[in-house]
């Protein structure tokens, strides 16, 4: 059965009622985090080795013997496959054949949409096919909050959408960055956006606000050398488009209200976060540079991008650097202007 967003919750928090759980996309800190949630929702929080078996690639083998095992000390047990693919469609298949109460949770990143064994699991009601997607807006803000109030932690808006914009597209190290903040807050704190930028001050997200306001100014050197940073500190490509995007959409809507006869000062009230003070003059400076028409023309060439980057096999270290290089080039030749 293929599950949505409405009845997601449900499933993890009682995934007794499947007998197979698949859990398939591109976010694999999400699918990594949910194939947890699902076992611990079964044998506990302790991970009982005796009823929990973890099949990596070199054992994939196994997974039917250890789907029909008995457990040696009684409760259900639960068998994580990970890097899983429609090479264990048989094996699935032998199992779904047999009485075996074992949850079988399987971490497919990457499968195609056109797998054998992602359509027979969603054909069965007796399985289920979760889609783990990286979160944006609200479904990202949300998970956000839910993962600070476990810690009775409130967070200021402004602090909030800053760190959105901020985080890349893994679950994995959005939670990672989450849980610094909590450390650092306390349980029962509360979060302000200077809180925020003080914690994760010397992150890749940092690195790609430095990129994307010197590259909108025409600063080729600076752009390239904060880009190089936040690379070598990780950050993946399609965080580095989005941390761009999101920039110059702030640009073009500021651009927007000045066009629709708001003052410039006006206007930059009305960004949400605000802009940081320290940053002022360079957002005002890449206002002067970029007209509405140009920075509609950009969002749409960076959007081209991030859809070209997804494509198996694409240079994408090679295409955000040389589309960093282009925008700052764009921006330098309005400057001389």
């Amino acid at each position: 059965m293929k599950i949505d967003a409405r009845t997601l919750p449900r499933v993890l928090a009682d995934p007794g009622a499947w007998r197979v759980i698949l859990l398939h996309g591109e976010d694999t800190g999400l699918i990594r985090e949910r194939a947890q949630e699902a076992a611990r929702a079964i044998i506990g929080p302790e991970e009982d080795p005796f009823r929990l078996a973890l099949l990596d690639r070199e054992t994939h083998d196994r997974l039917e013997e250890e789907a029909t095992a008995l457990s040696l000390m009684g409760g259900r047990r639960v068998v994580r496959v990970r890097d899983a693919s429609d090479s264990q469609l048989k094996a699935v298949e032998h199992i779904l054949s047999q009485t075996t109460d074992t949850l079988v949770i399987l971490e497919a990143p990457g499968l195609s949409s056109r797998s054998k064994l992602r359509a027979l699991l969603e054909r069965r009601p007796d399985c289920a096919s979760i889609g783990c997607y990286p979160e944006e807006g609200r479904t990202l803000e949300s998970s956000i909050t839910r993962m600070l109030a476990a810690h009775r932690i409130r967070i200021d808006s402004d602090a909030l959408h800053w760190l959105i914009g901020c985080l890349g597209a893994d679950r994995a190290a959005t939670r990672g960055e989450v849980e610094k903040l909590a450390l650092y807050a306390g349980d029962g704190g509360t979060l302000s956006l200077e809180d925020v930028r003080t914690c994760i001050g010397d992150a890749g997200s940092v690195s790609l606000e430095d990129a994307a306001f010197a590259a909108t100014q025409g600063n080729r050197a600076e752009a390239d050398l904060a880009l190089e940073r936040a690379l070598a500190e990780g950050t993946s490509p399609i965080a580095i488009i989005r941390a761009f995007m999101a920039h110059l959409h702030r640009l073009r809507r500021v651009r927007a209200a000045m066009a629709a006869g708001e003052s410039r000062t006006d206007a930059l009230k009305t960004l949400r976060p605000p802009v940081f003070f320290k940053r002022t003059a360079g957002f005002s400076r890449a206002l002067e540079l970029w007209t509405l028409p140009a920075l509609t023309h950009e969002l749409a060439q960076w959007q081209a991008l991030e859809l070209a980057c997804k494509q198996t096999g694409a240079p994408d270290l090679l295409l955000c650097r040389r589309q960093t290089a282009m925008l700052a080039a764009q921006a330098a030749r309005q400057a001389r202007r």
